[in-house]
């Protein structure tokens, strides 16, 4: 049994003044990549030199205009990524980038030396204020640790006197949820005085899950709490940079933004120490969702998914929100059923607003395909397969004869699982417009004529084999369909019932093809089937596919 008495729960936050549940998101917050620090340094090979490089530019072809670049005084290889970003010029004007520092002069030092030549710099600099790593791993109290971040931030001030560039500084006291809210506000509030900062050249507060402790909610409580706490707010850009421990970091995040955060530092797909932080697309995409603009270049996932898993060398999961390869499939058969109508209804109506069961947002707005959006196996019902041959192959199959052919795929994937598109397909022409045997429609000749009552009528000549063997008949009817219709009964001593009757262009242009979909019934048994024709004479398509009927009813 597990032992969970060893286990105590971390304290909520008395805050009955709460606002934050009755907000909405309205805007994107400032965004912030720590992919190349954060990130990098959780991944069992980091990237070398040129990979980062890779990797910033991307950042910056997304639109992040804050980038946390590394800790240059701790890693020569992260001081030469810097130094090589300066140097060949790849640092955008409009963009800013980060470097981390504890609060360490020889480091603080080494960290000016790295950013020289940098237009626009954030110098984050931090110390761990919990109750716990105050006890156990640093062993002294508020009054010394506040000294730590007081003494960095006269260190940045010192050398930044020197520093041509536009220079922000941020400051954040790590493990924050592990800290008491008003020494928090104590410790934060001595860097905000210390620094200087006015609503003209403000501070970045950044206040981290650096580990997830609790439920999103008391997050929230703690970030709106230090947010009507802090004096001269308008002086402070409140940041958060949430972890993942519990599995909540962008549920976390959602409430912190709606709790007064205005500044997110996170990383693409939640890369990070042990369960990683906060996924910045995810909330991107979430915002997207919802018709806000996420001020992020997100059209086409899977570029931003290729280079991350090169670069990373780690895998996307399969069920990745927005960005893992089955996340906009569906092999429920009910799931199937209801997408297909909702795509149905979308193109009658002509919305201009996205609305499909289970499709929160059109795969195709951020570069995913319709192909994986439904796939077939033994799960799958009678609108996948329809969805299936409408999308991939325009066949736009009647209502009624969905089950029918959905019999027949299912039948196969109970014996070999999931059916490809390409399997589907040819199950269709081999069971419907190849069903040409044992009676197989070559040519026919329609003329007009009179029935036995002198009314308008129509006569066919109809051409066909049957078994190899090549034959002839006549039908008359109300129109060519009645006519061939008649024709066959009188010549293969049948009795038939033309049920239903649908067609529709396959494709466009001088070569356009049409399919033509019979509903058809053996009157003397009362079986019936589909036939389907295809022509680019869409009477042809007709008599194609009763044909093929005929021959599913009968042989």
């Amino acid at each position: 049994m597990l032992n969970y008495q060893r286990y105590k729960r971390v304290p909520v936050v008395e805050f009955p003044e709460r606002t934050w549940p009755a907000r909405q998101i309205e805007k994107a917050p400032v965004w912030c990549s720590v992919d190349l620090r954060d990130g990098n340094q959780a991944l069992v090979e980091p990237m070398v030199v040129e990979e980062k490089i890779e990797f910033f530019n991307m950042l910056v072809e997304l639109g992040f205009k804050e980038i946390e670049v590394g800790f240059p005084a701790a890693s020569q290889i992260e001081y030469d990524f810097l130094r090589q970003l300066v140097e060949r010029h790849m640092i955008p004007d409009d963009v800013r980038v980060q470097v981390l520092v504890q609060c360490r002069e020889h480091l603080i030092k080494r960290t000016f030396e790295a950013i020289k030549g940098v237009k626009n710099v954030v110098v984050h600099i931090y110390n761990s204020t919990s109750v716990l790593q105050r006890d156990v791993v640093f062993h002294k109290n508020k009054e010394e640790i506040t000294q730590i971040a007081v003494d960095g931030t006269n260190m940045v001030k010192k050398y930044a006197k020197g520093f041509d560039g536009n220079l922000v500084l941020e400051y954040s006291p790590e493990s924050f949820t592990g800290t008491e809210l008003d020494y928090a506000l104590e410790i934060c509030t001595a860097v905000q005085d210390t620094w200087g900062a006015t609503p003209e050249n403000p501070i970045i507060i950044n206040l981290p899950s650096t580990v997830e402790m609790t439920t999103p909610n008391v997050y929230a409580d703690q970030i709106e709490w230090m947010h009507t706490h802090f004096k001269n707010r308008d002086s402070i850009i409140l940041s958060v940079h949430p972890h993942n421990d519990r599995g909540t970091g962008v549920a976390a995040t959602e409430l912190a933004l709606l709790a007064g955060a205005q500044r997110v530092e996170g990383t693409l797909f939640g890369n990070g120490e042990r369960t990683g932080n906060v996924d910045v697309l995810t909330l991107a995409y979430n915002m997207f969702s919802q018709g806000i603009n996420p001020n992020l270049n997100l059209e086409n996932i899977r570029t931003i998914a290729e280079v991350y898993e090169r670069c990373t060398k780690m895998d996307i999961p399969e069920r990745h929100p927005y960005a893992g390869k089955l996340v906009f499939t569906a092999f429920s058969g009910s799931h199937q059923d209801a997408i297909n109508k909702g795509m149905a209804a979308l193109r009658e109506r002509g919305s201009e607003h996205w609305e499909v069961p289970y499709l929160p947002i059109d795969p195709a707005d951020i570069g995913r395909q319709y192909e994986p959006v439904v796939r077939i196996n033994s799960q799958s019902g009678k609108g996948g397969v329809a969805f299936v041959m409408d999308t991939f192959f325009g066949f736009k199959l009647p209502k009624g004869m969905h089950k029918e052919f959905a019999d027949v795929i299912q039948a196969i994937s109970e014996k070999q699982g999931e059916v490809a598109p390409e399997q589907i397909m040819e199950e269709f022409r081999r069971n419907y417009t190849e069903r040409k045997e044992p009676i197989h429609f070559r040519r026919c000749q329609i003329t007009d004529t009179e029935n036995e009552y002198g009314d308008f009528a129509t006569l066919v000549k109809v051409t066909y084999s049957n078994h190899g063997l090549e034959k002839t008949f006549e039908g008359v009817g109300n129109g060519p369909i009645d006519a061939i219709q008649k024709g066959l009964e009188k010549e293969l001593d049948i009795e038939i019932r033309v049920l239903d009757y649908n067609e529709h262009a396959l494709t466009s242009g001088s070569g356009a093809q049409a399919a033509s979909y019979i509903h058809l019934m053996d009157v003397r048994t009362g079986k019936v089937t589909y036939g389907v024709g295809i022509s680019s004479n869409i009477t042809r398509a007709s008599f194609r596919g009763i044909f093929s009927a005929v021959n599913r009813l009968f042989y």
